[in-house]
């Protein structure tokens, strides 16, 4: 792997050109600073330098600070790790500098890297050039100056937009705006950047030092009105992360006290942040998404994927119809197969509506929407699968069924066609135990609704092809996805850790707990439904045939709650009907129920968990910890399996699948955090108290006893023996 470099190339016009070079987007590395400080000191001190252009090598300016250095900290716990940038380059050595710099963009120019070119005292860019300050998505705030210039140059609102949002914009609306000074093409860039600079150094340009700026901020009542709408927003998108609001507070200390104290808070602040436990689970959920395209057996057999260009969709009901939809819209060819007129014509409306509404909310133009929809084919029969790529059948969760149909498309499909199925539970043996093409039989479990929710689970079989789950994992990658191969397991990695999740918090009812009060407590923490409006919005349908499921695989640590009966009795079926744990009026938010009182109190009389009749006291911090503890019992199950390559891959499958906080790093993650021990002495507690469905798992006993963290891979974990 190249090394980062930076090298000087002084022109016969007396302009120093300054590249920086650590391939693929030029990450900022730690040992790039003193490089980059050095050559500007040199080209200042040099009598045959009159300006200086910065600028990145390979078409890509800079794709930010090399986020690794961050890792370390969290590993190390020495912030001294961190280069002191903000002041002494940004600062000192480019605002401040004797000669102008001017930065010369292409590609894009995100968190760090576009901070060193806001330190100079020019922007030329190429056209569609990606520019933006991320830095929120890793729990820090812009930590190189950004939140003092970005505002200086464009504006205080649409800067704490960009910032807030970790919105990029292209060069073409920062030219508009004022942070690009011109935009050239790739082969004038340089030579138009070079003009620019000496034009400045001759005074024939302005040389604008962006920090002293104050012509964009406004008043201080009126950046106090701004300041206060944005502190309002981010109480609202951000209620448990603390750098939003950071980020503002930093903002206004340079309005307030000058762009150099501003600066200086800025350096406090990102150092303070850097080490909080948001920060950790941001940046953990990102190095283990990276991580989940390495499966053992698979990518590194040197396999090249194959072009899937056509696939037919079995089934135009809810999940098929959000399969094609998510196909069509990345130009992949698709033939929806309906046993008749009116359900093909059902599916067909729900594509269009899921399509119509992409472009309402403008996601999606007028004109991408028409060319999607003329790729879509509807088919009553199997004609025109004979040159598919790929089969994807979305029917109902029924063996015979799927079995049938397997047996036919079989028969039908060209013999290289991948053959899935979008099943959540069953075991892929079973689909294609009536096939002889049990090597090309995958799963492909989508989460509802499937062209919106972006993780897509890969079920391999032992005997599944390895040129198979390549080929699936590409068309993930190309449908926006984020594939995640695991193994043949009821539940797979995300439905089985977290079928605990609801059956914990059945059980605290029949403690006397109010289920109300534990859905609050759940979205408190960060995920967005409760277990019971979830139940509500999923259906009680659904519920009882997945507790038939888990009943039947698990039958040691299953607890059946009587409710779902007792309510589906009552003539409740959640959203289904407006009636559940909650109310459901078109046009208002869900109301708890208070009528659901008598059929809480009869259940409970039925399970019989507190003969006293006496509720629990129990407070809202053991109320999370008793339902979340058992998914973090089941997650680490699912890695004693090797249902999933990594234990950092269920963090990854949680976040995406089940909306758990990103911000806590995902489910094993989090425990982490919590302590493996106090996860582990909790459950066990909870077990001789009220049974096996407490009953804490070896694996964690062991990390637990060991201090091994639950969500890091050690050699036992990951192996090319892997038992997917």
């Amino acid at each position: 792997m190249a090394r980062p470099t930076v090298t000087t190339e002084v022109g016969n016009d007396g302009v120093a050109v300054i590249t920086m070079s650590n391939p693929p987007v030029n990450a900022l590395a730690i040992s790039m600073f003193p490089v980059l400080k050095s050559k500007f000191d040199e080209a200042m001190r040099r009598n045959d330098v009159r300006a200086v252009v910065l600028t990145g090598k390979g078409g890509r300016f800079s794709g930010g600070f090399d986020i690794n250095v961050f890792e370390r900290i969290h590993k190390t716990g020495d912030i001294s790790i961190m280069p002191d940038v903000t002041v002494d380059i940004t600062v000192n050595t480019m605002e401040d500098a004797k000669k102008p710099i001017v930065a010369a963009i292409e590609g894009l120019a995100l968190g760090g890297g576009l901070e060193m070119a806001l330190a100079s005292h020019a922007r030329i860019a190429v056209p569609k050039v990606q520019l933006g300050l991320p830095e929120l998505t890793l729990g820090v705030i812009p930590g190189f100056g950004g939140t003092q210039r970005l505002p200086r140059l464009i504006g205080l609102s649409k800067a704490i937009e960009m910032m807030l949002l970790s919105k990029t914009i292209t060069s073409e609306e920062g030219k508009k705006l004022g942070l690009i000074d011109a935009i050239v093409s790739p082969d004038e860039l340089l030579k138009v950047a070079r003009k620019w600079a000496l034009d400045i150094a001759d005074r024939r340009k302005p040389w604008i030092r962006t920090l002293h700026r104050t012509d964009k901020i406004g008043s201080l009542a009126e950046a106090r009105v701004v300041l206060t709408s944005a502190r309002e927003q981010a109480k609202k998108i951000a209620p448990n992360m603390p750098q939003h609001l950071a980020c503002i507070d930093v903002i206004e200390e340079g309005i307030v006290r000058g762009g150099y104290r501003g600066i200086l808070k800025e350096d406090k602040v990102f150092k303070e942040l850097i080490v909080t436990d948001t920060a950790k689970g941001l940046v953990h959920v990102f190095f283990a998404q990276r991580a989940i395209s390495k499966v053992p057996n698979v990518t590194d057999r040197g396999l090249k994927p194959r072009l899937v260009k056509k696939v037919a969709v079995i089934g135009g009901g809810l999940m098929g119809s959000g399969i094609a939809t998510a196909l069509i819209l990345s130009n992949i060819h698709v033939v929806l197969k309906e046993i008749n007129a009116e359900y093909l014509q059902k599916g067909i409306r729900m594509i269009e509506a899921n399509i119509g509404g992409l472009v309402v909310k403008g996601k999606l133009t007028q004109n991408k929407a028409d060319k999607a929809l003329l790729i879509l084919k509807g088919a009553l029969d199997y004609s025109d699968f004979k040159d598919v790529d790929m089969v994807i059948e979305a029917v109902v969760e029924n063996v015979p069924l799927k079995q049938k149909i397997f047996s036919e498309i079989e028969k039908v499909c060209p013999p290289h066609c991948i053959l899935a199925t979008n099943t959540s539970t069953i075991d892929l043996n079973l689909v294609g135990e009536k096939t002889r093409s049990i090597d090309r039989i995958i799963g492909a479990h989508f989460f509802s609704p499937a062209h919106v929710m972006p993780l897509l689970e890969i079920i391999r079989s032992e005997r599944t092809s390895p040129q198979v789950i390549l080929d699936l994992m590409t068309v993930g990658k190309v449908i926006k996805k984020v594939p995640i191969v695991v193994g043949n397991r009821t539940g797979f990695a995300v439905n089985r850790a977290f079928f605990p999740y609801s059956q914990a918090a059945f059980f605290l009812v029949h403690l006397g707990v109010d289920p109300i009060r534990i859905d609050r407590l759940i979205t408190g923490f960060g995920l967005p439904l409760g277990p019971f409006q979830l139940q509500d919005l999923s259906g009680y349908g659904v519920a009882t045939a997945v507790a038939k499921e888990f009943s039947a695989a698990f039958p040691d640590r299953v607890f059946v709650s009587p409710l779902i009966d007792l309510m589906r009795k009552n003539g409740r079926e959640g959203k289904n009907n407006g009636r559940g744990f909650y109310i459901y009026e078109k046009g208002s938010k869900p109301k708890p129920d208070p009528s659901i009182l008598p059929i809480l109190e009869e259940s409970r009389r039925i399970a019989n968990l507190i003969p006293s009749g006496k509720p629990i006291s129990i407070s809202d911090q053991q109320i999370l910890e008793m339902v979340l503890f058992p998914v973090v019992n089941e997650g680490c199950r699912v890695v004693e399996e090797r249902i999933v390559v990594r234990p950092s891959d269920l963090d990854v499958a949680t976040v995406l699948g089940m909306s758990f906080p990103s911000y806590r790093g995902g489910i094993l993650f989090w425990a982490d955090l919590v302590e493996p021990k106090h996860v582990y002495t909790s459950l066990k507690k909870w077990s001789e108290q009220y049974g096996d469905v407490f009953k804490p798992c070896k694996y964690l006993e062991d990390r637990a006893a060991r201090g091994i963290p639950l969500s890091e891979a050690i050699a036992e974990d990951v192996s090319s023996k892997s038992r997917l």
